[in-house]
């Protein structure tokens, strides 16, 4: 009876192992090509993955939904930025909540008040009609505070544990829009160490005024395996020879009060110190394993709605429940289908990318990164 109990309790991993061992011994014979090995090993990890999942709903972390219902109440999106100042004062000043990430970008000036078109009416009114204009001058400098509403979200960015969201391209012709926030900070002897970082080209960053506010910003990337399935996500990226952080990494950073990333290499390992491989990064204690490219497992917790969910047209309403939101971890991202953030992912095959982000914060938070030895890297 014990060494029935013992199977059932270990059957799974045990069958789960030996599959793998097969594998590897067919691959290394030949008689299965490694493209047929990578896909049953995916199959493997989405089979044991979705076992093992822990499932259940994490409160610490809340997505401010911009919905359908939102949409609908609020309209369409882009939505000018007087409106997400708002939402950023209410949030910080109403609900007290922890942090705040983006999972967007503000690359392009929103010109939605009228400004630019009063400037221009301005202008033209200096050379035809100086007394006019000068009327006109004095009246748009008076309406510029209200109108100016970059310089609006700007300065509800001010001083808040807020995080900006950007994205990079590895497209060889892409030129970078925005600004870049500063290098990431990570500790490490990078010396004689080749380490395989995904290498970008280009950007789409933030409005200078925004990122100069906010106090950090991490890139949204997260790139697909072959089969199209979002797995993993790259935790440091390279451009132009320096460090990038993640968004989630930048997040849980800012959670934990800590800046600096430490790079913890591999040793021991026959060859030394001159093992090149980067096994970990660390925020403070808290060990996020990664692959040859910088990479980590995602920690999924279940389906989508595994984290809390706030219609953001709840939150500018002053409608939401403040217990849910005091000092929580928040991210504002959309569910809504015609925003496009929606991914494939071994749980479910449309996911919401905002939640990708909370699955990656609570697993550091959780020490619950898994290794990547089960996985075709």
């Amino acid at each position: 009876m014990k060494i029935l109990a013992l199977f059932s309790q270990h059957g799974v991993r045990f069958a789960l192992s030996a599959v793998i061992v097969l594998l590897m011994l067919l691959n290394a014979s030949g008689a299965l090509p490694l493209s047929a090995i990578n896909k049953l090993e995916n199959f493997t990890y989405d089979t044991r993955l979705n076992m093992l999942m822990p499932r259940g709903l994490d409160d610490r972390i809340v997505i401010i939904d911009i919905d359908e219902k939102s949409l609908k109440a609020q309209g369409r999106w882009p939505w000018g930025r007087n409106k997400l100042a708002d939402l950023v004062n209410i949030l910080f000043d109403d609900y007290h909540v922890k942090v705040l990430g983006f999972d967007m970008v503000f690359a392009e000036k929103d010109e939605s008040s009228g400004l630019k078109s009063l400037d221009a009416i301005k202008t033209q009114y200096l050379v035809s009609d100086p007394a006019l204009g000068q009327a006109l001058d004095q009246a748009v400098e008076t309406l510029r505070p209200a109108l100016d509403y970059d310089q609006k979200f700007a300065k509800s960015l001010k001083g808040r544990n807020v995080v900006l969201g950007y994205v990079f391209s590895h497209d060889v012709a892409a030129i970078g829009s925005g600004v870049l926030p500063p290098a990431s900070r990570v500790a490490g002897d990078f010396t004689g160490k080749n380490i395989d970082f995904i290498n970008e080209t280009g950007f789409s960053a933030n409005l200078e005024a925004l990122q100069q506010k906010a106090k950090n910003a991490g890139h949204f990337n997260i790139n697909p395996d072959a089969d199209g399935m979002m797995r993993r996500v790259p935790m440091l990226v390279q451009y132009d020879g320096k460090m990038y952080q993640s968004l989630s990494l930048a997040i849980a950073g800012a959670a934990l009060g800590v800046d600096q990333i430490e790079a913890d290499f591999a040793q021991g390992l026959g060859v030394g110190k001159r093992y090149a491989g980067l096994e970990w990064l660390k925020l403070g204690s808290y060990r996020i394993p990664v692959d040859a490219r910088v990479s980590a497992l995602i920690p999924f917790r279940g389906a989508q709605g595994s984290f809390l969910y706030v219609s953001a047209t709840d939150v500018l309403n002053h409608q939401a429940n403040a217990a849910l939101l005091k000092n929580k971890i928040v991210l504002l991202g959309t569910t809504a289908a015609g925003l496009l953030d929606l991914r494939a992912t071994p749980v479910q095959n449309v996911y919401a990318g905002v939640e990708i982000h909370a699955n990656m914060i609570a697993g550091i938070l959780d020490h619950n990164i898994k290794e990547l030895s089960l996985i075709h890297i």
